[in-house]
């Protein structure tokens, strides 16, 4: 029974996409419009949960580098967006962070936790892009806040789902369900991709 709800619980993570729209600052505030707006889009919800399961997969000191280097980074791809540094493919590049991100743990793929964290840094760059390119109203410092803290808690998520997966699944059990979700997120991916 344990084993299922862990499971449904993962499925749901990777194909979850909330109903709401972008916040507008102007109504809701602008951390409120920066937290919301990693969590309106599967492309962000699916990369960002993938770093967080993926870290958990590496474990040791990648467990915290590859998340907190994610948010770091992406605040950085943030900052050069707002003083207008252009970058291209920014769309395209995270599109490809989801299946990459997802192929990622699908493989398990064994890296040390400097090059998860490059890795990781590289997308984050774009996604921290995109977030400073539709910061519309919003006040930048508040919005910023807004969306790093949603991101960390999607990082957590994953590594929540990493670690739930570990008690209740030992051995090559728990080695397969974190490959199956992968898998499912590189898939998502591509539907993205496609769509």
């Amino acid at each position: 029974m344990r084993k299922k709800a862990v499971a449904t619980a993962v499925a749901l993570t990777l194909v979850a996409n909330p109903a709401f729209a972008h916040l507008n600052p102007a109504d809701h505030g602008s951390f409120a419009a920066g937290f919301s707006h990693p969590l309106s889009g599967a492309d962000h919800i699916l990369a960002m949960v993938a770093v967080g399961l993926w870290a958990c997969m590496l474990g040791g000191r990648a467990l915290f580098s590859v998340p907190a280097t994610f948010v770091g980074v992406m605040l950085l791809g943030f900052g050069a967006a707002l003083v207008g540094v252009p970058l291209p493919f920014v769309e395209p590049v995270i599109l490809a962070s989801v299946v990459v991100l997802g192929l990622l743990v699908a493989l398990a793929l064994p890296v040390s936790a400097v090059v998860g964290a490059f890795l990781a840094g590289f997308f984050a760059f774009f996604h921290g892009h995109a977030h400073g390119g539709e910061i519309g109203g919003a006040a930048f410092l508040s919005y910023g806040i807004g969306f790093a803290f949603a991101t960390a808690l999607l990082h957590v998520a994953g590594i929540g789902v990493g670690l739930a997966v570990g008690r209740m699944m030992a051995g090559q059990k728990e080695r397969i369900a974190m490959r199956i979700a992968g898998s499912a997120t590189a898939i998502g991916g591509l539907v993205l991709m496609a769509g």
